[in-house]
């Protein structure tokens, strides 16, 4: 049997990951940290290996026999205390997997980077992989700098001979975000009743499974060198939390906060959370991001990997169902009013298929 080889297996899109490539009957090999919640991998039947992205001989040893690597650990949050420690994660540990792996002779290594690393359009049109950032100034948020600086590395890497080829996801939504990330955090705090109104910027919405099939796709079909925008819908921010509002039956928000408003509140907000050591409920560089419209085009993937599309309607709607069943939400009558919603909308949504079939 075949051995694949996951960073990130105890996360958001690794775990997804993880199943896939449980589903093509891989034999699959997953590094943890030491400690690390492993929720997501439990009754897989996953070869756990404790190790950490910073420590290279836990990762060479990890690497040793297996056929495909991917490397999906990122450390993924908007605001850090200490920005260092995401630089060693995202930068020097994306090094010491791809070079841990080329050493072990892997046949293929993927590199989920991210759409973070492509520069963002000026309007609404979506951009595309030719889309470049000229150096690190020009990038809002220490989190996007690391992926871009991260991806240079698998770039280089492949140059000199390594088997990589990269992925770049737009904004994954699904289940199995367990802590959750900047994007899922969107779904609880609506659920949450926490967005009491929304700022004009946009994103691409994919489902997580769409994502992790993805990165199997870029495994067979990918060309080594090449990177893969790995998208699904591009929608405002607007658009998304109707579609929220529509598949739980919560209310959307329908004031407009002006962006100079947005941009003061967050300041305020990441100047107090330093101060008190807690992370801001809006992180001034998520609000100094959300000026640009995220909207990035997916036809290369779609065209070279055979990109499936799940409708971003599906995707918020399942990722809505998982939070509500994993207690993200504390409101018992309100949960079980949205989940009544999500099945009635579910059983809508598959009636016509139904009927088709008999």
């Amino acid at each position: 049997m075949e051995t694949a080889f996951v960073t990130g297996g105890t996360g958001f899109v690794g775990a997804s990951v993880v199943r896939v490539l449980l589903e093509k009957g891989l034999r699959v090999r997953a590094l943890a940290r030491k400690g690390s919640n492993r929720k997501n991998l439990e009754g897989l039947g996953v070869d756990i290996v404790e190790g950490d992205l910073t420590v290279p001989a836990s990762i060479k040893a990890a690497c040793k026999g297996v056929r495909y690597v991917f490397h999906v650990a990122a450390d993924y949050r908007i605001w850090v205390r200490d920005p260092q420690t995401m630089r060693d994660a995202n930068i020097e540990g994306t090094r010491n997997v791809l070079e841990a792996a080329a050493a072990a002779g892997a046949e293929r290594i993927v590199h989920c980077s991210s759409v973070a690393a492509i520069k963002v359009p000026r309007d609404r049109t979506p951009v595309d992989e030719t889309s470049e950032y000229k150096d690190e100034s020009e990038i809002v948020s220490l989190y996007k700098q690391t992926k871009w600086l991260s991806e240079k590395v698998a770039v280089s890497l492949a140059k000199a001979g390594a088997p990589v080829v990269i992925v770049n996801p737009a904004a994954p939504i699904g289940p199995y975000d367990i802590k959750p990330t900047p994007t899922g955090r969107i779904v609880v705090d609506f659920l949450s009743g926490r967005i009491p109104s929304y700022i004009d910027t946009g994103l691409n919405v994919v489902h997580v499974r769409d994502v992790a099939e993805g990165h199997w796709l870029a495994a067979l079909k990918g060309r080594i060198g090449e990177r893969y925008i790995l998208g699904g819908e591009n929608l405002t921010f607007k658009q998304m939390l109707d579609l929220l509002a529509q598949e739980t039956g919560m209310p959307a928000p329908w004031f407009k906060a002006p962006f100079p408003l947005a941009l003061a509140f967050a300041a305020a907000d990441t100047a107090i959370a330093r101060i008190r050591g807690t992370e801001p409920m809006a992180p001034l560089d998520a609000v100094k991001m959300a000026r640009h419209f995220m909207f990035y085009d997916s036809a290369k993937a779609a065209r070279e990997l055979s990109l499936p599309r799940t409708p971003a309607r599906e995707a918020l709607r399942d990722a809505a169902e998982w939070f509500l069943r994993n207690g993200y939400v504390k409101n018992e009558a309100k949960v079980r009013r949205a989940l009544e919603t999500i099945a009635a909308r579910r059983a809508s949504a598959t009636a016509p298929t139904a009927a088709a079939a008999a």
